[in-house]
């Protein structure tokens, strides 16, 4: 019985694996061609940012050789970015950043997730043992060029994470950049 069974079911799958050529052969068929326009890889996308979701939060809205603009204010120089506060950072260049020019991010309330290090037009490298004293305080640091650690910096707040940043402003000219600009 077990075997009649298992017969037919094998008859019924042959016939409907059989089919007619021209339905193996069909394409669907488009009324127009594909244009760059009609890629969103070829779109660019601007964002206007009409009003902020959480006011407290920073943004970094500008950067230049001379220093930073952080939610409407001018800061010249290096900059360390806190939740609710921007300090001067006492440091020249990535190889001034020891464990103690970080020591104000650990000391903090509530305790900061990430710091983002601008290190100028170029990402440089930190000393190891600054990044080691760092991940033994449960703090994660991401270094990035500035123009990229001002927009991670930015995103990071956007989506509601405790970030600081610690910026040196990429050296050449003095023309203020948005980062709407730098992103084009």
């Amino acid at each position: 019985m077990v075997s009649s069974f298992a017969l037919r079911g094998l008859c019924r799958a042959r016939a409907a694996l059989r089919c007619d050529l021209a339905e193996l052969l069909w394409v669907p068929r488009r009324g127009h061609r594909l244009t760059p326009a009609d890629d969103e890889l070829y779109q660019r996308t601007r964002i206007s940012l009409l009003q902020r979701e959480s006011p407290q939060s920073m943004y970094i809205d500008s950067y230049s050789s001379l220093g930073f603009m952080v939610n409407g204010n001018r800061v010249l120089g290096p900059c360390a970015l806190l939740p609710h506060s921007v300090v001067q950072w006492n440091v020249g260049t990535h190889q001034d950043i020891t464990e103690e020019s970080f020591s104000l991010f650990w000391l903090l309330e509530p305790r900061i997730e990430i710091i983002v290090v601008g290190t100028g037009d170029r990402t440089e490298r930190l000393q190891p043992g600054v990044l080691q004293a760092m991940r033994q305080r449960g703090i994660a640091v991401e270094v990035q060029d500035t123009p990229n650690a001002c927009a991670t910096f930015n995103f990071l707040c956007h989506e509601g994470r405790v970030t600081g940043a610690a910026l040196i402003p990429p050296p050449g000219g003095t023309v203020l950049t948005t980062l709407a600009q730098a992103a084009e």
